[in-house]
């Protein structure tokens, strides 16, 4: 084989891994986020006796539940990833998503079997949030391993554009529903098609993954004969700090991430009065901005070092975060839209380098288990049930300024711990 041709099969296998670590990634968030974009919906549907206000509240209380098990599924998954390989633990993952998700646009309602409906979707939330905790750090790690040394930050972005994109995709799908449908069609049957279309996600996630070649990084542990045969207990003995830096790192990215991406929309609606139509592609735009963005956040990572941007963004919500809330109930529909793009550049200069910087806190035979305890930990913690505090916030102090303590008490807390880390962009991987 040619030095041109075997350029230009790495170039193409590269290029693979970044679709199939990035698709995957896209469909978990997806599925993981439809039902939040549906919660009004959803609580009329299966939770029929508590009305307005407090069916969001349940509803959101089932979305936390699925956090519940994001610990459990990142030690399963980190055993898996750390021991056996990332790719059969991605691809796994993938295939729980999908079926969890489609089981639930396939559920019957509170009105067909009573009681048990709302039970079998705690149930299907559960899964759901095993699954996806093996896909988050599972995805990072393979980017950031494929990744040539100086162009980890770009590459390990895409873990954040495709996070982005699900969020993103799960807001267009619903809106997109909610427009072609008509109220009455959506309770009906209307509100399972989001849900239903997770099979055709997973199907062309599993076809893109199976194929693929273990990292670089991961096959030369395994050739070295150095995986490890315990990850969880030989993570939990010697990266210990590492894993407390990653739970504070991850605090105010799954607060942002699950505050103003998908508790925010509802609270538009039902807490500052807006048109949902405005609610609704506000969010749209908001995702869009931070879709675009992190890319060039994550390459500009690779040229001035992750520090600086991590800083700038956990300051940006530190300062930002009551202003924009401000803003977005007291500015009229220019202020919904100003503030949604505002929070999208401030969440994507932190989410440009963050997986290449939290992948950069591990050696390559514990850095699947090791970054799942840490991340996952924290999204259970402080992603599912930010939502479900911001509501009750609301209902209990009467004020919707008050959900913005969430925010801010976050990037205190993960400003710490970036300020604290070492600069790891132009270190080698361990």
């Amino acid at each position: 084989m040619s030095a041109t041709t075997e350029k230009a099969t790495a170039a193409g296998s590269k290029l693979r891994a970044v679709v199939a670590g990035s698709f995957g990634n896209v469909m978990e968030n997806y599925d993981n986020l439809v039902y939040a974009y549906t919660a009004a919906t959803l609580g009329k549907l299966f939770f029929p006796e508590s009305d307005g206000l407090i069916g969001t509240l349940y509803t959101f209380g089932v979305f936390a539940v699925g956090f519940l098990m994001r610990p459990l599924g990142a030690i399963t998954f980190g055993h898996v990833g750390d021991k056996f390989g990332r790719r059969i633990a991605l691809v796994v993952s993938v295939l729980m998503m999908g079926a969890a998700t489609t089981l639930i646009g396939l559920l019957p309602t509170y009105e067909s079997i009573g009681v048990l409906a709302p039970l079998l979707l705690v149930i299907l939330r559960m899964v759901q949030g095993f699954s996806v905790a093996g896909e988050w750090a599972g995805s990072a790690a393979f980017l950031v391993e494929y990744a040539p040394a100086s162009r980890r930050g770009f590459f390990g972005s895409f873990n954040q554009v495709s996070t982005a994109a699900g969020f993103l995709l799960a807001s267009g799908v619903v809106a997109l529903n909610n427009t072609i449908f008509t109220d009455q069609q959506v309770m009906e049957w209307a509100w399972r098609v989001p849900f239903l279309l997770s099979a055709l996600t997973a199907v062309a996630a599993l076809w893109l993954r199976y194929g693929l070649a273990e990292t670089p990084a991961f096959t030369e542990e395994q050739a070295k004969g150095t995986t490890a045969k315990s990850p969880l207990r030989e993570g939990l003995r010697t990266q210990f700090p590492g894993i407390a830096r990653g739970f504070g790192f991850t605090m105010l990215w799954t607060v942002a991430y699950f505050f103003f991406l998908t508790y925010l929309p509802t609270w538009l609606t039902d807490v500052a009065g807006v048109e949902e139509g405005v609610a609704r592609v506000s969010n749209l735009v908001g995702l869009v901005t931070l879709t675009v963005c992190i890319a060039a956040f994550g390459a500009l990572s690779d040229r001035v070092g992750r520090k600086p941007l991590l800083i700038t963004a956990a300051v940006g919500f530190l300062v930002l975060s009551w202003p924009v809330m401000a803003l977005i109930q007291n500015g009229g529909v220019a202020g919904v839209y100003v503030g949604q793009i505002v929070i999208g550049v401030i969440l994507a200069m932190f989410s440009g380098p963050g997986p290449a910087a939290l992948s950069e806190l591990f050696p390559t035979k514990l850095r699947y288990s090791t970054m799942s305890i840490g991340y996952n930990f924290a999204v259970m913690a402080f992603g599912g049930t930010a939502p479900f505090i911001a509501t009750g916030l609301v209902q209990l102090t009467g004020s919707g300024m008050a959900t913005a303590l969430l925010p801010i008490v976050s990037a205190a807390v993960t400003l710490s711990v970036v300020i604290g880390m070492r600069e790891s962009a132009h270190r080698s991987l361990r």
